[in-house]
């Protein structure tokens, strides 16, 4: 899976499932043995649990950086490599 960003301790990556049955777009965000599933349009949790400072931080950087999330979302499902992506400063 794709890393696309990493701040703080948490990476960002994203699934390829090229021509696959995948659900709505969305991320998941990694912080220490926590997952998250993180949708992008809106920015909110799926699945999954990060602590709320954590989970506050992904967020915000999803917010910020929504529309090259979903453009590495289309990039992905059509067999594209993702762009990275800036992290929360």
């Amino acid at each position: 899976m794709p890393e696309l960003s990493r701040f703080f301790g948490i990476i960002i990556r994203m699934y390829a499932e090229v021509g696959g049955p995948h659900h709505l777009p969305h991320f998941h965000a990694y912080y220490q043995d926590d997952v998250a599933v993180v949708g992008l349009d809106p920015v909110e949790l799926i699945a999954g649990n990060l602590p709320r400072r954590q989970r506050r931080f992904v967020e915000a950087w999803a917010e910020l950086h929504q529309e090259e999330l979903i453009e590495d979302w289309e990039r992905l499902q059509t067999g594209q490599t993702p762009l990275p992506i800036a992290p929360l400063e």
